[in-house]
């Protein structure tokens, strides 16, 4: 069974911050399973966690920040060293 690309880019991110990797899988599937992402007890994607793999980090960012502000994530600027958007100068 191929693993799914959200689970293995948070397994990557965990791995950054200093987990083991069996540590680092663990927690990576828990938390996406508790989200949604994946399904209870396996490491299979829902429609949800297939969705949201496709996404880059840079629009899930954008998204987010769009949420609050109730405005469109095109009037942001992204910084990938970071992860975090400003509103572009006008």
């Amino acid at each position: 069974m191929p693993t799914p690309k959200i689970l293995k880019r948070l397994v990557t991110q965990l791995m950054d911050k200093g987990h083991d990797k069996s540590a680092a899988f663990a927690i990576a599937t828990k938390s996406l399973q508790k989200s949604g992402n994946l399904k209870e007890g396996t490491q299979k994607a829902t429609k949800k966690g297939k969705k949201q793999g496709k996404k880059t980090p840079a629009l899930r960012a954008k998204e987010r920040a769009s949420k609050i502000s109730k405005r469109k994530p095109s009037e942001y600027k992204y910084n990938k060293k970071t992860n975090t958007v400003k509103l572009k100068k006008k």
